[in-house]
């Protein structure tokens, strides 16, 4: 396999692990909002794990940051940090399942403001959203209920999703040319310190106050290290570092495999006090949105070795 190719290929791969992971992060928080802390409290402890972790490893790796990479990581970190706060406290009136579908829709947003900023769209990623667009609509929908179902929760969780479309696109240019560990870094701790400055300025009960019992149980620090370690230092490092080789549109796709996750993990009870159903149209919906990472991926080679068989019977 060519060079370009495995290295496409690695980059692909990372993202859809870190897909995964992120999935989990719905029902962690979920458990950690269900226990009692605040989405302040619960913002600021995750990041603060986060920042350290990262942290850390600039120090190891001795990685120099240049006054470039620090400023493109902080307007990381601003998008980052709104995004956090609205999805998150959406949480506190919807379901997991249905945050991680709404989520989802950056997969439609992120396209269209590649779009604004001069990035080409190829068909297949075109139509790859397109499909996932469907997909989510099916997964979303609550049948008899008013609105379909539709609350705060979920209105906060889609202007995250438009955010989320912002911040894909911001980094698949930062990615080019800023190191991909002061990247995390500086968004995880921008995001970080304005979650405790936040948090810090609110009355009870949104800010520390009364987070001790639920800081006293062992699954709040289990779904906290997950978030704060996996979900935030490990993930970010990698989509900072191997988003440079893919498109906007096409990490976007990757990343739309995020909600089927969220909702398997919701609807197998893994996650203590967390386990939600899913009728047959949503299930439907999760398909399609497999579906749509297939096309962006495989579409351009199906194309192309049809059209030389194509030219092969006009030639005969």
């Amino acid at each position: 396999m060519p060079a370009s190719r495995a290295s496409h290929l690695t980059a692909v791969l990372a993202l859809a692990a870190i897909a995964f992971v992120w999935a989990g992060g719905f029902p962690a928080t979920k458990y950690c909002i269900n226990a009692g802390l605040s989405v302040g409290a619960l913002l600021s402890i995750r990041f603060a794990i986060g920042t350290a972790g990262l942290g850390l490893m600039l120090v190891l790796l001795g990685v120099k940051v240049r006054r470039r990479d620090a400023l493109d990581g902080l307007w990381l970190g601003l998008v980052l940090a709104t995004l956090f706060w609205l999805q998150t406290d959406g949480l506190r009136f919807t379901t997991t399942s249905k945050s991680g579908f709404i989520t989802g829709l950056y997969v439609i947003f992120t396209p269209m403001v590649a779009l604004l900023v001069g990035d080409r769209l190829r068909l297949s990623h075109g139509l790859g959203a397109t499909v996932a667009l469907l997909g989510l609509a099916l997964l979303v929908r609550e049948s008899g209920s008013a609105w379909g179902g539709w609350n705060r929760g979920d209105t906060e969780t889609l202007l995250a999703a438009v955010l989320c479309g912002f911040h894909i696109v911001m980094t698949s240019h930062f990615s080019r040319r800023s190191s991909g560990w002061v990247l995390a870094f500086m968004q995880v701790a921008v995001t970080g310190a304005i979650s405790l400055v936040i948090t810090l300025a609110l009355p009870a009960p949104f800010g520390f106050q009364g987070a001790g019992p639920a800081l006293a149980r062992g699954g709040t620090w289990v779904a906290l290290l997950f978030m704060g370690l996996l979900a935030t230092t490990l993930a970010f490092y990698v989509q900072s570092t191997f988003q440079a080789r893919l498109g906007a549109t096409e990490s976007a796709i990757i990343f739309s495999s995020e909600p089927v996750w969220t909702a398997a993990l919701a609807i197998s009870g893994w996650v203590p006090g967390i386990r939600e159903h899913l009728s047959p149209v949503q299930l439907a919906g999760g398909g399609l949105i497999l579906a749509a990472n297939l096309v962006a991926e495989l579409g351009p080679r199906l194309l192309r070795r049809i059209s030389p068989l194509e030219a092969e019977d006009v030639i005969g």
